[in-house]
């Protein structure tokens, strides 16, 4: 009896270390789950699908549960970002440097545009330029303007006061030529919530000029979309371009996520697969960070503010 009784508590103890062990690997092969978020893309609205291509390469590559958010305010994808909800984001060079001085974002990789100046006629292309990309100066294609000089009295639109190509780059243009305000250059000025729409306002003839992403018109162009093809570029902001929209991961991520995927995004461009997707996105490769490719952002803002330019209201 006490042999039996002993041998019904070892195995009951048996039982017990095998659930243990056995939850204990189920646990461990649970993927690890990363979500991402788009806030400035290097495709236009027409690409965000090859965002979820992205991801879903990076979770095979990787064994993860890679999900991209969708459907937020930029408000609300910064305030997920800075408390690590979301880990990585595909954000706009201005608000990047804003949050990695607050010490809330963390670069992760920059991409390189594969776009060559023979693609479109008043297009420069990438070549000269790997991790820049341009704001283009946009007037509709049958318009006698052709410069910066022909705007002055014009109307004119932007997509919003937290976008670099948008806002940042051509604020400093008029800096540059001595307006100390958007209503000292222009007649009337248009926030058009995006840069597809600012195109399409350029296109149609509601206003007469845009400054817009040129990752977003460039994208459009190749597909043949009837605004954008309906715009020329007057001028190319800034020469050399400015730092492009990066890759960033939340500083309240975990470090192990941050080099995993920093390895995979930086070897993208060497596998068929990956290869593909980049291509999609009109892409050369990523490469791997480095913070002061966005001093030229930090500069055109500083000399707004130096010059005491009054911002839009």
């Amino acid at each position: 009896m006490v042999y039996l009784k002993q041998r019904k508590i070892f195995t009951g103890f048996f039982a017990i270390l095998l659930t243990f062990f056995a939850c204990g690997a189920i646990a461990k092969a649970e993927p690890k789950q990363v979500k991402m978020v788009v806030t400035a893309a290097f495709v236009s609205d027409k690409g965000m699908p090859i965002y979820k291509e992205i991801a879903d390469y990076l979770g095979k590559r990787l064994g993860w549960d890679m999900s991209v958010v969708s459907g937020l305010s930029y408000d609300e994808s910064d305030e997920m970002l800075d408390s690590g909800i979301i880990q990585v984001g595909y954000v706009c060079g201005l608000p990047y440097v804003h949050k990695y001085a607050e010490g809330k974002y963390e670069l992760l990789a920059i991409p390189v545009m594969a776009m060559s100046a023979e693609r479109f006629p008043d297009a420069k292309g990438y070549e000269d330029v790997p991790g820049k990309y341009y704001s283009y100066t946009i007037v509709r294609k049958d318009s006698d303007i052709s410069n910066w000089s022909d705007l002055k009295g014009k109307t004119y639109s932007f997509n919003d006061m937290a976008s670099n190509s948008g806002y940042n780059m051509p604020r400093y243009k008029l800096v540059q030529l001595g307006a100390k305000s958007w209503q000292d250059y222009f007649s009337k000025v248009v926030v058009s919530g995006s840069h597809e729409e600012s195109i399409r306002l350029v296109a149609r003839g509601i206003v007469d000029a845009s400054s817009v992403d040129s990752l977003v018109l460039d994208y459009d162009r190749s597909l043949g979309d009837l605004d954008a093809l309906n715009v020329k570029i007057i001028e190319h902001l800034h020469p050399g371009g400015a730092g492009i929209p990066p890759v960033v991961i939340s500083s309240k991520a975990d470090p192990g996520i941050r080099k995993a995927l920093q390895g995979e995004l930086l070897i993208m461009h060497q596998s068929v697969e990956g290869r593909a997707v980049l291509d999609k996105a009109l892409m050369k490769q990523f490469t791997a960070p480095d913070d002061s490719n966005y001093d030229d952002i930090r500069e055109m803002e500083a000399a707004a503010k130096n010059a005491g330019f009054i911002d839009f209201e």
